[in-house]
């Protein structure tokens, strides 16, 4: 890779917007460096599926064209126009497969495009391809991808979280500036812990989830995953708004987070530390990163608070009621008849049941199928109230506590994950230490409350990244933006710059990308 692409693919989305927008460089030259990039390196990383070549080479072309035309034409241009991003193959897309790293869905192609990406297409982003997960979203490691895990940049032999590691890891490895990801109970933020990015949870109902393969439709969130706060307030902003197209879209606007991302002070306002998401069970690493941080807002004017949410103890639990009961309710169309795969019986009648058994077996990884199973025992006549009804009132009791926190602080902080990144499969045969990982992020998915992750610096132990939480009452994520931003100068420079430029050099590779798509 030539100086000029290897300096490209290093700089942020906000910087590649600013040379695009004075044609020091142009979106064909950015674009092809990215993809150069993924033909260098993910054959090791694996953290695309699809790669999107054609299409990304031909939008960025557009872009230069408007720009070299000037007037009406480069004017109308939107701010991002020319930046590439990944999308995680869990948001359906017209003119690529969208599989939801399930082999139920291998090859199939959508006829409709989800409306954030619509977004994206009107902004004249170019689609760099479609990132790995684990099936359907449900893992904490993309271990669980029917198509093979994505490694972590910072040490091949580890995970890079889940499900969203694919965009996280794309991120990390300067494959892409900007990703998309989905959180349903911390797939976007614990990626973001343990690769050294930036990944935020955006309130519930801020960005449209149509077109979004839907896991548990009462948690899922789609959000952007990036390499700096300012970055992910830029990509919210593209893909955010109200959507007629989702009953759960919210309508009144948000306040202007690229604003909120460069106020660059926090001086007054309080931060709450959450007593149940630190402490005990937390790597030793993690806490110190995760105690320098606080020290280091203190520094900077804000006001350091502890708050207590005491039916945080039981999240995991409702968790792990709520999702899977929404799971065996969303997956129960792939039943190889409308679309996907069709299994047929070896032998025996041809029933519709029994179609559908062979399909779902032979389609279905064993994480998914462990989540229907468990959400079809909790919705059974007679269990229903016991398990799920029980849930969804400690749901309630969570938001309270939330709510009793933010009358007292204006941003709650704690580790985004209770350690770092784990070996490839350390915790493959024990799914409840996977679980375990998601503890300090599904919270916010339970409250529908905004989450951003940040790199907080590297674990003593390990020299691996660990990721500070910051959470922000509904509606109110440009808080998040403007702590976040700040923390993240302060940490840059505390550690010598931004904590990617410390992960180690991946060697360029002759593998081809792309996956099994």
């Amino acid at each position: 890779m030539t100086d000029l692409k290897n300096e490209l693919i290093r700089h942020s989305a906000a910087d590649l917007a600013a040379k695009l927008a004075s044609r020091e460089v142009t979106a064909v030259e950015v674009t092809q460096a990215h993809l150069d990039r993924i033909a260098d390196v993910d054959g090791q990383v694996h953290a695309f599926l699809h790669v999107n070549s054609e299409e990304a080479l031909a939008v960025a072309a557009e872009v230069d064209a408007a720009r070299a035309a000037g007037g009406s034409a480069a004017e109308e241009l939107h701010a991002l126009a020319g930046v590439p991003i990944a999308v995680k193959d869990l948001i359906v897309t017209i003119g690529q497969p969208t599989t939801a790293g399930s082999k139920i869905l291998e090859g199939w192609n959508s006829p409709y495009d989800a409306t954030v990406v619509k977004k994206l297409r009107a902004a004249k982003m170019p689609i760099l391809g479609k990132t790995n997960l684990d099936e359907f979203a449900m893992g904490s490691s993309t271990e669980h991808s029917a198509y093979g895990p994505t490694r972590n940049p910072w040490d091949l032999d580890r995970i890079p979280g889940g499900s969203g590691g694919g965009s996280a890891a794309a991120v990390a490895a300067f494959e892409a500036p900007l990703a998309l990801g989905t959180d349903t109970g911390g797939s976007i933020r614990q990626p973001g812990a343990v690769t050294g990015t930036v990944g935020v949870k955006p309130t519930y109902g801020a960005v449209s989830r149509y077109g979004a393969i839907a896991m548990a439709s009462s948690l899922d969130q789609i959000g952007p995953v990036s390499r700096t706060v300012l970055d992910s307030a830029l990509l919210q902003e593209v893909i955010g708004g109200h959507d007629p197209f989702d009953s759960t879209s919210l309508t009144d606007p948000f306040n202007d987070l690229v604003a909120a991302a460069r106020v660059g002070n926090v001086a007054g306002m309080k931060i709450g530390i959450v007593k149940e998401l630190h402490g005990e069970g937390y790597q030793a690493g993690v806490e110190n990163r995760f105690n320098e941080s606080l020290q280091l807002l203190k520094d900077a004017g804000a006001e350091i608070v502890e708050v207590s949410c005491p039916n945080l103890k039981y999240a995991l639990g409702a968790y792990y009621l709520i999702m899977p009961s929404e799971v065996s309710s969303n997956l129960a169309k792939f039943d190889g008849v409308r679309f996907g795969m069709r299994v047929l019986p070896k032998d025996g009648p041809m029933t519709i049941e029994r179609v559908m058994g062979a399909t779902r077996a032979a389609g279905f990884g064993d994480e998914v199928k462990r989540r229907i199973i468990l959400g079809t025992y909790a919705l059974s006549a007679g269990y229903y109230d016991a398990y799920y009804g029980s849930a969804q009132k400690v749901r309630t009791l969570i938001q309270r506590d939330f709510d009793a926190a933010f009358a007292k602080a204006d941003v709650l902080i704690s580790p985004t994950a209770p350690t770092t990144a784990f070996k490839l499969g350390e915790k493959l045969d024990d799914p409840l230490a996977m679980y375990l990982n998601d503890v300090a992020t599904i919270p916010a998915n339970l409250a529908g409350i905004p989450g951003l992750s940040l790199p907080g610096g590297l674990a003593d132990e390990d020299g691996l990244p660990v990721g500070i939480q910051l959470l922000a009452p509904a509606r109110q994520d440009a808080r998040l933006y403007r702590v976040g931003a700040v923390l993240e100068t302060m940490l840059e420079e505390k550690w010598g710059g931004p904590m990617l430029a410390q992960a180690p050099e991946l060697s360029s590779a002759s593998t081809t990308a792309g996956g099994s798509n």
